[in-house]
């Protein structure tokens, strides 16, 4: 099915089609590795994993998922630094060596993030790579020395800006993102990592070393530049590395519209002569409570959080894909409880469907013009640059309409071979017969059921009655054998 995709690049949903063969190259900004991923930060982990997974059941197409893993920046080093209060004892003891602390660190939370994504559900196995920054340190330090070779990137004190001002002279700045250029000051150059969207200025592809940072040696046009890569340019190094240039789609939250991805795609323009991407595809932010999501509000969750409040992750991931991706979501504690009860809502309906001899469902053989209608529709919605809410309505009208007591085999056959292929995309239900329960009895209600085996026993036929009432008063049914008895759940 022909899939349609909003580019934020163009800013209009456009068709899309792999630019070679039948694979789709994917790339995804991961994390930034200093501190546990909170549940703002998985909504754009979730979405791209969404949108590889839509490619994949209802595009038909393979996917090149690569996700990199930011573990070189200001925050990793501010972290990492001896002494900081951020360092945890399960990452170990600190030492002399910054490079050493700086893996420690990172790596600890490299971990903590791939276990969180697997609880909610992103399949490790749909990665083409999730490579480390520090690995691409050589290509990146390439690329620098190929646009300050062409006039596009200068030296400072140590430092290699890209120059802004120079590059509007060749091609158009602020692609993705509107930049207010009336106030911009040429030959302006801001260090930090991260800025704010007014502060278009000369960004930094390379800094210097710093006392107690770690660094590598760079030296460049005969200066010696020994530092460390500013955050912008280990994507395009990996995108070109693991991808090729262009590739097909290039994930992230609108937060990094700009500075990231605007300094992207003129870095990489500048340096390999193409953009990056021909599709940019961008998730919108997430709220709690209605508020912005922050530590001093006390709306500020990780997915641990969230986990030790016992909430169940598929929930997690149910509500994600509740709004569209390029809608503001609301996470609140109301809502998690409306969506176990909707999800919970559909899982029955599966197992509902497991209760009939229905034979190999699995061979998709038996479906029934319901039951494609009913795919046609929802995965015409998810066709439809991913809309998730319009395709679950579409599957709650169905089984509003269709209780399983009336479908034939045929149907209900082809409705769990269905559900199976959907599942493929939402991965939040279990595709399986309901798993027996062991019935938890109150030992009231056993002490009451002994002392009616006794009355019956006694021939105490009034007694035997006035005590299966109690029992069926605690919601038990009491079934009498020779010399014994069971109960049921009513």
């Amino acid at each position: 099915m022909l899939i349609h995709l909003y580019n934020s690049l163009e800013k209009k949903v456009a068709p899309f089609a792999p630019l070679q063969g039948n694979t789709v190259r994917m790339y995804s900004c991961g994390p930034t590795v200093y501190n546990y991923a909170h549940i703002g930060n998985m909504r754009a982990f979730l979405f791209a994993d969404l949108l590889q997974r839509a490619l994949r059941v209802v595009g038909g197409y393979d996917v090149d998922w690569v996700m990199n893993i930011t573990n070189i920046d200001d925050k990793t080093i501010r972290d990492s630094a001896v002494g900081s209060q951020a360092w945890l004892p399960d990452m170990g003891s600190q030492s002399g060596d910054l490079m050493d602390n700086l893996m420690k660190l990172t790596n600890f939370y490299e971990k903590s993030f791939l276990d969180d994504i697997s609880i909610l559900g992103i399949d490790k196995n749909h990665f083409l790579a999730m490579p480390k920054a520090t690995d691409f340190v050589w290509g990146m330090q390439e690329l620098i020395k190929i646009i300050v070779d062409k006039g596009i990137a200068y030296i400072s004190e140590g430092s290699v800006y890209f120059n802004v001002t120079e590059w509007r002279k060749q091609d158009f700045y602020g692609k993705l993102f509107k930049i207010d250029f009336d106030n911009f000051k040429p030959g302006t150059r801001i260090d930090s990592d991260q800025y704010e969207r007014e502060q278009a200025s000369d960004f930094a592809l390379w800094k210097t070393k710093k006392e107690n940072e770690p660094y590598w040696e760079f030296e460049l046009n005969g200066q010696k530049c020994d530092g460390r890569p500013g955050w912008h340019i280990e994507c395009s190094v990996m995108e070109k590395e693991l991808l090729g240039l262009p590739f097909d789609i290039h994930t992230g939250g609108v937060d990094l519209k700009f500075p990231h991805h605007e300094d992207e795609i003129a870095q990489s323009k500048a340096g390999y002569g193409i953009e990056p991407t021909a599709f940019w595809c961008h998730n919108e932010f997430l709220e709690v409570e209605g508020e912005k999501m922050s530590k001093s509000l006390g709306n500020f969750f990780t997915v641990r959080d969230l986990l030790a409040k016992g909430i169940d992750p598929l929930d997690i991931r149910y509500l994600m894909f509740s709004s569209h991706y390029s809608s503001v979501l609301n996470f609140t504690f109301d809502g998690l409880a409306a969506t176990h009860k909707a999800r919970q809502r559909v899982q029955d309906y599966i197992y509902d469907l497991f209760g009939a001899d229905i034979g190999n469902w699995e061979s998709g053989i038996g479906t029934g013009k319901k039951v494609l209608d009913l795919k046609d529709k929802v995965f015409s919605e998810l066709a439809n640059d991913l809309h998730t809410p319009m395709a679950l309505g579409a599957i709650f009208s169905f089984i509003n309409n269709n209780p399983v007591k009336e479908l034939n085999l045929g149907e209900k056959a082809g409705l769990l071979y269905f559900f199976k292929e959907l599942n493929g995309v939402f991965a939040v239900w279990e595709i399986a017969e309901r798993k027996a329960v062991a019935l938890q009895i109150p030992q009231n209600v056993i002490e009451l059921a002994d002392k009616r085996l006794q009355a019956r026993r006694d021939k105490n036929f009034a007694m035997s009655d006035t005590l299966r009432d109690e029992i069926k008063s605690f919601g038990f049914i009491i079934k009498d054998a020779k010399d014994s008895y069971s109960l049921e759940k009513m």
